[in-house]
């Protein structure tokens, strides 16, 4: 679903993919080790682009570099993911280093969002 993206959001969403960070990289080519679900990347939802959008789960996993601890940055955040969790959808957030660093942990932690979120048996339980 794309919740009333425009036309803009696709084009910039089509910019963003060719373009990722090295953790949106990373977290990309694991995130198909989760089974059951399909994830896109840079995912136009209203006049946001999610990094990686389930629609199944309704789960939006954003990978944040180190500007979004800005004050200015992390409020934005805060409102986009409010506007989000308002439509239904949950928003989780890891850091490029999570992602690098610790892929197993954050594949958990992704995993079992997806399986609470679509009812299904979580392995890690």
């Amino acid at each position: 679903m794309f919740y009333g993206a425009l036309p803009i959001h696709f084009e910039l969403a089509k910019q963003l993919r060719n373009h990722q960070t090295e953790a949106e990289t990373f977290l990309w080519n694991h995130l198909s080790s989760i089974e059951g679900v399909r994830f896109k990347r840079q995912h136009p939802i209203l006049y946001f682009i999610a990094d990686f959008y389930c629609h199944k789960a309704k789960l939006i996993v954003e990978v944040d570099g180190g500007y979004h601890t800005i004050s200015e940055q992390y409020l934005y955040d805060k409102n986009r993911d409010n506007e989000l969790t308002e439509l239904g959808l949950k928003v989780i957030r890891f850091t490029n280093e999570q992602v690098l660093f610790e892929i197993e942990k954050t594949l958990k932690e992704i995993e079992h969002e997806v399986k609470k979120r679509i009812s299904l048996p979580f392995n890690g339980e």
